[in-house]
């Protein structure tokens, strides 16, 4: 499995709660601060669920 870097680029102001929660799982902290994962299936669903927020960067 390779990685992946997620970048939150859109605020998550005035999303559903669970959008919020996505994000703070996939531990984002801020916009523009890039976050390493490894590339599964579940995080890969993690960041198709929240798609419009972040930039998603193969590695």
């Amino acid at each position: 499995m390779g990685k992946v870097i997620v970048t939150q680029v859109r605020s998550a102001i005035n999303r559903p709660k669970r959008q919020k929660a996505t994000i703070q799982a996939l531990g984002i902290k801020k916009l523009h601060n890039p976050v390493e994962h490894e590339a599964t299936p579940q995080i890969m669903g993690m960041i198709r669920k929240v798609s419009h927020l972040v930039k998603i960067e193969e590695v």
